[in-house]
This record gives structure tokens, C-alpha cells and sequence, in this order.
């Protein structure tokens, strides 16, 4: 079960004008808690006039090596956000020494380190989980290639440009990277403009053997993201090598059910090996309803995004609002997202332990 600890902040680095990376120190005795794969994630927290905040920050170093003690160190990219209660506060107030509540690392946006080509399309602050997945598939596997194609606004507001060139320089004939700034000309390569589906379907084929590639790594915002699934689904990329992380998703509407909601229902929920039954109150997501009984249920964004909720539906229905967190293959094995999902059934038994 992921779990809360309160790490210190060791360095404080600024990327742009509007990022930056935190930097945690591990303890040794949390080392293992605390070892993560590739494109993995963090959950921080934060109490705001008695309101828990919650807010979920991908992993940018590196994973550690299987036989390693875990990780001593912790890094995260943060843009700030305008209006964000975390973001602001992690930009604006937190200094090195100071204690954050860390949760330990979730999410399966992720790629162990195995021979073959693999690529990435990213926008923005999506080249955070992807940088800790090609740095750490480059440096184990040497016959492992990947290809990123990186969208941004302008030079001045790209993340991690001096990581991503310091990889073009290590591995000159493993990492092939692509710019494109949508706000800006660059003096070579490809056109200022937005990466959407028609520009994509007609750039990935001339830039890499598109069916050779054994996994797509999207992440970004959801359009971009949307488009390049689009692109690959149409150049006959199957479904099952394409993995997605959204950042960011504008509020759309919920998911209507033409089935009633039950007058009165109940969740059974099962949580780090212990039960417990509680009435869902009209209107309130299984999530809550187990927060209600259990604080320590896990979740970060509540938006259907991070996958944090993610549990199994053992018995009854349910309609989820939304879903950007997980795949085909684990809806139709059973998964649902706690914070999205609602009862459709009187009982309802989730399994948070599965």
C-alpha cells in the first residue's frame, strides 16, 4: 500500500521561469519504500485552511537498479500552475530544509529496461516520467534505442533542455530527439506549430520505422495526447503499444448513465488487509465514501487522471465520470477508479489490496 513519510527538501532548481525540480533526501531506512521504475510518480500533500491538498509530480531521475538499497534521492519536475494551490506554494515557498509530506511511488506509465526501439511524444511538462524512462533504459540496456519527439511553447520555456541534450551527447546513436516549438521559429529542424493528428501522421513514418516500435510513450496535455494516439491508431499501431499519461484535461462533461442510482447503497471496501462496510451518500463518488471511513485510501488527483484510486470491482456496477488513468486491458479486467466511479447496484465491493 502507498503510504505517506515526511522527506526534507535537499535542493530547490530552477528550469524556467515557471519550473522547477525538487529534490527530496531519502532516509536509508526508507530506501526500499521508496525505490520506484521509470515514469513513476509522487503524491504531495498539504493542509490549506484545514483542507487536505493533494497534488501528483513525476519522477525525473533515473530508476535504481534492481540490486541497489533504493533510491537517496528523490527529484520532481513542478510548473506552476496559474491560480494552483501546490504549485504556487512548491514554487514560491518551500526552501531547502524544509518537510514535505511524500506518498511512496505510484502509477504504471512505466517501461522496464529491455532491448528495442521505443518513442515518446510529449508536450510540455510531459517530458518528466519520459526523461527518467529514457535515461534509465539507455544507461541498462545498450541495445535499447528511443526516439522522443518533444513539444514546447519556446526554448525559454522547455523543461530539462540541458538533461535531454546531455542524452543526445551520451548516446549519438541510440537517442534521436525532435523539437518542435509551437510559438517560436527555430533556426533548423521542423516548423513552429502544433503537433495535432494530421502533422503527426504525416511526420512519425519519416522519422522511425513506425511498426518496429515496441512502445509509445504519450504524455503531455490531453489534446496532444489524444492526437497522437489518433496518429499511431491510424498507421496501424496496435492499441497495446501505445501507453498514456495525461497532465492536464479540461473539465468535460460527466458521463451520463441511462440507469438509476439505487436509493441507498453500500461499499464494501477492502484496504492494506482490512474491511469494512459504509453507506454511499447520493451524489458521493466510492472514493469518498471510503475516505469517510478510511482516510488512508489511497488517491492524489481525484480527477481520473493519476490512477491512484485504482482498485478492483469484486462484485456489483458502477459508471465511472471520467477515465484518463487506465488502460482497456485493466478496465476489462475488472479495474475501476474509486474517485470517478458511482453505484449503479445497492452493494458495491471494491478491493484496493488487488
Amino acid at each position: 500500500m502507498a503510504r505517506f513519510h515526511p522527506l526534507p527538501v535537499a535542493a530547490v532548481e530552477w528550469l524556467t521561469d515557471d519550473s522547477a525540480v525538487l529534490t527530496f533526501a531519502v532516509p536509508p531506512a526508507l530506501r526500499e519504500e521508496y525505490r520506484h521504475a521509470p515514469g513513476q510518480h509522487l503524491a504531495l500533500r498539504r493542509t490549506v485552511d484545514g483542507t487536505e491538498v493533494r497534488r501528483t509530480y513525476s519522477i525525473c531521475s533515473p530508476a535504481p537498479a534492481p540490486d541497489d538499497e533504493g533510491p537517496s534521492t528523490l527529484r520532481v519536475g513542478v510548473r506552476l500552475v496559474e491560480g494552483g494551490a501546490f504549485s504556487t506554494y512548491a514554487l514560491k515557498e518551500i526552501t531547502v530544509g524544509d518537510e514535505l509530506e511524500v506518498m511512496t511511488p505510484a502509477g504504471r506509465f512505466t517501461l522496464e529496461p529491455a532491448p528495442g526501439l521505443y518513442a515518446g511524444v510529449v508536450g510540455g511538462s510531459g517530458i518528466t516520467p519520459v526523461l527518467s524512462i529514457v535515461t534509465t533504459l539507455l544507461a541498462r540496456e545498450p541495445r535499447a534505442a528511443f526516439c522522443l519527439i518533444r513539444s514546447d511553447r519556446t526554448t525559454a520555456s522547455t523543461m530539462f533542455l540541458e538533461e535531454v541534450a546531455d542524452l543526445k551527447d551520451r548516446y549519438p546513436d541510440r537517442f534521436q530527439l525532435v523539437t518542435v516549438l509551437s510559438r517560436e521559429e527555430q533556426q533548423a529542424g521542423l516548423p513552429s506549430g502544433r503537433l495535432d493528428r494530421e502533422r503527426l501522421s504525416g511526420l512519425l513514418p519519416t522519422l522511425l520505422p513506425v511498426d518496429r516500435v515496441a512502445g509509445w510513450f504519450l504524455c503531455g496535455p490531453f489534446g496532444l495526447v489524444q492526437s497522437a494516439e489518433q496518429a499511431l491508431r491510424g498507421l496501424g499501431v496496435p492499441r497495446t503499444r501505445i501507453h498514456e499519461e495525461i497532465f492536464h484535461v479540461d473539465n468535460g462533461a460527466a458521463v451520463t448513465s441511462s440507469r438509476p442510482a439505487p436509493a441507498h447503497s453500500t461499499v464494501t471496501a477492502r484496504l492494506d488487509g482490512r474491511g469494512g462496510t459504509w453507506p454511499v451518500h447520493d451524489g458521493e463518488s466510492l472514493l469518498d465514501a471510503v475516505l469517510r471511513n478510511r482516510p488512508d485510501a489511497p488517491y492524489a488527483c481525484k480527477g481520473g487522471v493519476c490512477g491512484t484510486c485504482r482498485a478492483f470491482l469484486v462484485s456489483g456496477e458502477v459508471r465511472m465520470d471520467r477515465n484518463f488513468a487506465l488502460e482497456p486491458e485493466e478496465t476489462d479486467a475488472g479495474y475501476v477508479l474509486a474517485c470517478q466511479s458511482h453505484p449503479v447496484t445497492e452493494k458495491v465491493e471494491l478491493d484496493f489490496d488487488r
